[in-house]
C-alpha cells in the first residue's frame, strides 16, 4: 500500500490550476498555513477545551474532580494533535516530492522532542523559538565541521554523532537549569527591557 522500502512519489502541489513544483511557491502556503495553525492553537487556549487541556496537563486528578471528563478532553487532544501532525506531514510529501521510511529516521524524533523542551513545554511560542533555535543547531555544526574540515580529515563522517549528542546535551541542560525554556527566556529578556528605564 505505501510501497515498501521504495516508498511514494508525490506529484507536484497544484492550487487553482497552478502547478507549485518549487519550494519557493510552496513556501507561499505553507506560510500562511502555519500562521493560521498558530492563530487557532492560541485562540483554543481561551475556550472552554483550550482551559480543560491546561487542567488536565497541570494536574489531571484536580481537573477530573472539578468535573472534566479525563477520557474525552484526552481523546479530543490526540485528535487535535493528530490532526497538526497530518497538516504537517502532508506539507512535507509536497515540499519534498517523495516519502520513504528512511525520510523519518530516529534523529527526527529527539529533534522533536528537543525543540519541545528547549522552545519550553505547555506554550506556543516556546514551540515556534524551539523549532527554530534546533534547525539553526545543524547548520552552525555543519559550518563548524567545514571549518575543521581542514585539520580534521573525518569531520563530515562525525557530524551526524555529534549532532544527536548535542541535542541530547540541549534536552539535559535546558532541563536542569532552565525547565520552562527558550519562552522563560524571552519573557525575562522583554520584562528587564520594559522596566530598563525605571531601574535603578
Amino acid at each position: 500500500m505505501t510501497g515498501g522500502i521504495a516508498g511514494l512519489s508525490v506529484p507536484p502541489a497544484r492550487i487553482l490550476g497552478i502547478e507549485l513544483a518549487r519550494p519557493a511557491a510552496l513556501y507561499w502556503v505553507i506560510l500562511p498555513l502555519a500562521g493560521l495553525s498558530v492563530l487557532a492553537a492560541a485562540n483554543l487556549f481561551r475556550t472552554r477545551i483550550g482551559r480543560a487541556f491546561i487542567a488536565i496537563r497541570d494536574r489531571d486528578i484536580s481537573a477530573e474532580i472539578l468535573g472534566i471528563p479525563l477520557l474525552r478532553y484526552k481523546l479530543m487532544s490526540f485528535g487535535l494533535s493528530a490532526f497538526y501532525a497530518g497538516l504537517a506531514g502532508g506539507l512535507f510529501a509536497y515540499f519534498f516530492r517523495s516519502i520513504t521510511p528512511e525520510s523519518f529516521p530516529l534523529v527526527y524524533s529527539i529533534f522533536f522532542l528537543a525543540a519541545v523542551i528547549v522552545g519550553g513545554m505547555g506554550t506556543i511560542l516556546g514551540g515556534i523559538l524551539g523549532a527554530a533555535f534546533m534547525t539553526m543547531v545543524p547548520e552552525v555544526l555543519k559550518l563548524a565541521v567545514g571549518l575543521a574540515s581542514p585539520w580534521l580529515p573525518n569531520a563530515v563522517a562525525i557530524l551526524s554523532p555529534v549532532r544527536t549528542v548535542v541535542f541530547g546535551l540541549l534536552i539535559i541542560g535546558f532541563l536542569i537549569f532552565e525547565p520552562h525554556g527558550l519562552a522563560e527566556i524571552w519573557r525575562r529578556i522583554r520584562r528587564f527591557f520594559h522596566l530598563w528605564p525605571f531601574r535603578t
